[in-house]
């Protein structure tokens, strides 16, 4: 249910075959978001801690920065599913993504091309909607939230000489039982150039620990 803070309604448009929802102010509760963009040089993020301030600063921009936000991205140090709290999780709609780590990382969760908001309450352009195509999502890791051996040098390379695991934020795009929201295919590399052709524009995704 739409927060009482929300100024305008999550207003649905059929783009293509595809749901977009046009921009809102977030719902009070909103825990989870897409990035609406990348800090600006692929998978060289800053490391984890570059990464948390991308989440905590596009928060802050809509003012839902009293949250603590952390990047869902694993490293070699970290596994994804340990860096974003216990939940439950919902997006700029005040929908429900996931109850708990357990949930999100099943195939019951709620993350969907309808669900799959960034902070502003907008869906990027996933299949079936505008181009470019944006439904991979930088994750660094493994479909149970564990570390994958992809993660463009822990997330400080944007060279074609590493690689991310990319999942897709729309569960659509592969043949049907391998379109994971955290692991689908690896990237061609980690330059927004490598990342591109594939249908990604180096976003990926934000928790609120708290």
């Amino acid at each position: 249910m739409m927060q009482p803070r929300t100024l305008a309604a999550a207003v649905a448009v059929l783009l293509g075959g595809t749901v977009a929802v046009l921009a809102q102010d977030p719902a009070d509760n909103m825990s989870f978001f897409v990035t609406s963009s990348n800090p600006g040089s692929g998978g060289d993020l800053g490391g984890l801690e570059g990464a948390d301030a991308h989440c905590q600063s596009l928060a802050e921009a809509v003012d839902a920065g009293d949250k603590t936000w952390r990047a869902y991205l694993s490293a070699s140090s970290e596994d994804a599913r340990d860096r974003i709290g216990d939940g439950p999780w919902y997006n700029a709609a005040g929908e429900m993504i996931a109850e708990d780590v357990d949930d999100l990382h099943s195939d019951d969760n709620n993350i969907t091309a309808e669900t799959a908001l960034n902070e502003r309450g907008e869906s990027p352009n996933y299949i079936g909607g505008p181009q470019p195509l944006q439904h991979d999502v930088l994750t660094g890791t493994n479909e149970d939230g564990t570390a994958s051996d992809m993660t463009c040098n822990d997330w400080t390379d944007s060279s074609a000489d590493s690689t991310a695991m990319l999942g897709h934020a729309d569960r659509m795009g592969r043949a049907a039982g391998v379109n994971s929201w955290n692991a689908v295919h690896a990237s061609q590399g980690c330059g927004m150039e490598h990342l591109t052709p594939t249908g990604g524009a180096g976003m990926y995704y934000c928790f609120a620990e708290d």
